[in-house]
């Protein structure tokens, strides 16, 4: 023991002096893994933010670097990789569940007041009396009027913790006072099944505008629904479905094929394979299937087009879909920022890749394939769809199907040019049907107190009257001279469309839309001869 007090102050001058030699060789922000690590790229990174950070001559937001740097890198790689930056994330992974905490109500930042439009049917705010139309004044002593043109901060009031309460001032039209509601936060669903209706006797419809981890819950129980009401035939509507949880597209996909059958394999960098086959448990094995698809339909949508078509079993209706068959998976970045990462292809049960071309990276032209589809007559005429007879594949039936670049449907419909006006476009991307909308229902909802969905949607007609109306309103908001003359008949079905959607539901607006849309009318047609399953 003696001995060993001898050394100790030796190994505490050699443990000095080596901490003296890295000190001087590390910069002052360097750490531990750092330290150890042989990535000299990693390093260089690193090491370049922190001498911006604390020796360039001006002040810089070196976190709007890292931003830039993660993009630039990801550019380099896919279309599909893509940065969430710490302030989307929440946003971003809400609607991915499906749901998020609040009292569940639509609303529009109107004027200097939040207007109602519409409470989510079932959810707290409907249970504690909020009705369309009512304005909110205040919660928990919060104002919330004047200056809304921060729709962040409205929302980070009235969204909150699930069972905590919020305290509502609310002024109604008609009643003497501001009234004080109490609204309990709950867990709000984010639909994702749109639309659940019967278009026939025995066909049912269904449509998805997204796969969320909520999603086959939600069609489960529409298709239940449906199947009660008579429904041996089903219309999947995927048109502009951008796609989602592959997982997700899987359980859907299980529901119509029998026990066995592939639905689809990923194959990651390393060549690993990864199968997912139909399990016992589809309730729509026997039924006839039809998907409709159009060019904005990708990813999981295409997972479950080309399962059902690589199976033979039903029939795709519509355009050739966006061709996207990259898998991502989200990783996070350790600063409340993450990456969605591609880290596999999948291909259908064929072994068809759908994946369209991206030689030139994270290009404009990839994005905007859109306006060649247009220029080329493709939109328009099969004919003109692009097949490559190298990518050719047979399915178990001896039916032809083609790789790369999006699924080729079995019918063709043609866009609708009516509803693909640019004009007509442009009003719905910039919300006026919405907001002109609730400016007339503001004016005197008692109108339709009584009037149930189905009796509006059966016989409610807009006016030529309305239709004017709405033309003076665009006009003195875009200062402009339109004149509906040409879609006055797509304009009233909008507005009425939109009514339903203000008045009663989501389900409410698709039907109405879809009388008057081509596709559903080819999709019944095809429904009536049944000649693609009786082969």
């Amino acid at each position: 023991m003696r001995n060993s007090k001898k050394y100790i102050p030796l190994l505490l001058g050699t443990a000095i002096a080596i901490g003296v030699f890295l000190g001087g060789r590390l910069n002052f922000s360097d750490t531990s893994d750092r330290l150890f690590t042989t990535n000299s790229k990693k390093d260089k990174l690193n090491r370049l933010i922190d001498y911006i950070d604390y020796e360039y001559v001006d002040e810089v937001n070196t976190d709007s670097i890292v931003d830039v740097t993660v993009n630039g890198i990801l550019d380099n790689l896919d279309p599909h990789s893509t940065y969430i930056p710490k302030k989307d994330l929440k946003r971003v992974t809400e609607n991915m569940k499906g749901y998020f905490e609040g009292i569940g109500i639509n609303f529009y930042p109107y004027r200097d007041t939040i207007a109602v439009i519409r409470p989510t049917e079932g959810g707290p705010s409907a249970r504690a009396g909020i009705k369309g139309g009512d304005r909110i004044i205040s919660a928990n002593g919060e104002p919330l009027y004047g200056d809304l043109s921060n729709n962040d901060s409205i929302l980070s009031k009235l969204k909150g913790k699930k069972g905590s309460t919020l305290n509502l001032k609310v002024y109604r039209r008609g009643e003497p006072e501001l009234l004080d509601i109490k609204v309990k936060r709950s867990n709000i669903l984010i639909k994702s099944v749109e639309a659940g209706y019967m278009l026939t006797d025995n066909l049912g419809y269904i449509k998805i505008n997204r796969f969320a981890e909520s999603t086959y819950r939600e069609f489960k129980q529409v298709l239940d629904k449906l199947q009660d009401k008579g429904a041996t035939k089903l219309a999947l509507d995927l048109r502009d479905n951008p796609g989602g949880f592959l997982s997700v597209a899987e359980q859907i996909v299980d529901e119509f094929l029998e026990d066995d059958k592939l639905i689809v394999f990923t194959k990651n960098k390393r060549g690993k394979v990864e199968k997912t086959y139909a399990t016992n448990r589809g309730d729509f094995e026997e039924g006839d299937i039809y998907i409709l698809i159009n060019e904005n339909s990708a990813s999981a949508s295409e997972v479950v087009a080309g399962a059902l078509q690589d199976n033979d079993k039903g029939v795709i209706v519509g355009r050739r879909s966006y061709g996207k068959g990259l898998v991502q998976r989200e990783m996070a970045l350790g600063d409340g920022s993450a990456v969605r990462l591609t880290v596999s292809r999948y291909y259908t049960p064929t072994g068809r890749s759908i994946q369209k071309p991206y030689d030139n990276g994270n290009s404009q032209s990839y994005f905007n394939d859109y306006y060649k589809r247009l220029r080329t007559g493709e939109l328009t005429d099969s004919e003109n769809i692009e097949i490559a007879d190298s990518l050719k594949f047979i399915t178990p039936n001896g039916k032809v199907v083609y790789g790369g670049g999006g699924i080729i449907p079995d019918v063709f419909v043609p866009i609708d040019k009516a509803f693909t006006n640019e004009t007509i476009n442009y009003l719905r991307r910039m919300g006026h049907f919405g907001f002109f909308v609730f400016q007339e229902l503001d004016k005197d909802r008692s109108v339709y107190e009584g009037v149930t969905k189905r009796d509006f949607i059966d016989n409610f007609e807009v006016s030529d009257d309305i239709v004017l109306r709405f033309q003076d309103y665009v006009n003195g908001r875009e200062r402009t001279n339109i004149t509906f003359v040409a879609y006055n008949d797509v304009i009233k079905l909008l507005i009425k469309a939109t009514l339903a959607r203000q008045l009663y539901d989501d389900n409410a607006f698709e039907e109405i839309i879809n009388k008057r849309d081509i596709m559903i009318d080819e999709l019944i047609l095809l429904s009536r001869e049944s000649q693609y399953f009786d082969q």
